[in-house]
């Protein structure tokens, strides 16, 4: 007898309706996928998180009223638990930074391919945190690097010092240009497994949650 997949119920919030009705018929064609409710603003859609319950949430940033970011602060408060991942068009530093730390857990630019999308809500929903490329490069750009920070500082600086290995920071650095850990494995030719172990191990030593915090705190005090 056959295991049955865990169903990721998923609310999509979204203003243009062409494209809210194109996801769900795409995400819908996956069996472990269920858009239960989709609408066109916050407000609404915070009320169907409310009576839902919903495992992902797929918010636009740029709604009418409470904008995305504002909804995105609310569903965190409301239940941290939900996964939320920004589907955006808006891709300026400062609205990328307000996102993440707002609490979203993934960060989208619209023209991601139905394919890869349903790929980051499993991996969202898993407990990745999930950065487009290019977003990763905005991350890394946002804050000014402190030149004189050293990851190997002498003994006076030993409270501040981060102890990462060599290969540690080579994963950081794929870390914040949003690369997966299958894509950080094939990039420095190890098993997922080992890459995986890497960011628990990065994740413990920065004394963060998730691989957003992760990466914004090693751009915004120069470890990479």
């Amino acid at each position: 007898m056959a295991v049955k997949t865990q169903e990721i119920k998923v609310i999509i919030v979204e203003d243009f309706k062409l494209t809210r009705v194109g996801l769900r018929c795409a995400l819908n064609e996956n069996k472990d996928i269920n858009v239960v409710a989709e609408t066109d603003n916050a407000v609404d859609g915070l009320n169907l998180i409310k009576k839902y319950q919903p495992d992902v949430v797929l918010m636009d940033l740029g709604l009418p009223g409470m904008n995305g970011i504002e909804a995105i602060t609310k569903i965190e408060e409301m239940n941290s638990d939900i996964k939320v991942i920004a589907l955006t068009s808006h891709d300026r530093e400062e609205e990328v930074i307000a996102t993440l730390l707002s609490g979203a857990t993934g960060y989208c630019l619209k023209d991601i391919d139905p394919i890869k999308l349903a790929d980051v809500i499993r991996d969202v929903y898993s407990g990745v945190c999930w950065l487009d490329a290019e977003i990763g490069k905005k991350v890394l750009k946002a804050f000014p690097k402190q030149e004189n920070f050293k990851l190997s500082s002498d003994n006076s600086d030993n409270e501040n010092k981060i102890p990462l290995t060599e290969r540690e920071q080579e994963v950081l650095k794929h870390l914040v240009a949003g690369k997966s850990n299958t894509e950080i494995a094939k990039e420095l030719i190890v098993s997922v497994h080992t890459a995986k172990a890497h960011v628990c191990s990065i994740l413990q030593k920065m004394c963060v949650n998730d691989r957003v915090q992760a990466a914004v705190k090693a751009v915004k005090e120069g470890l990479v």
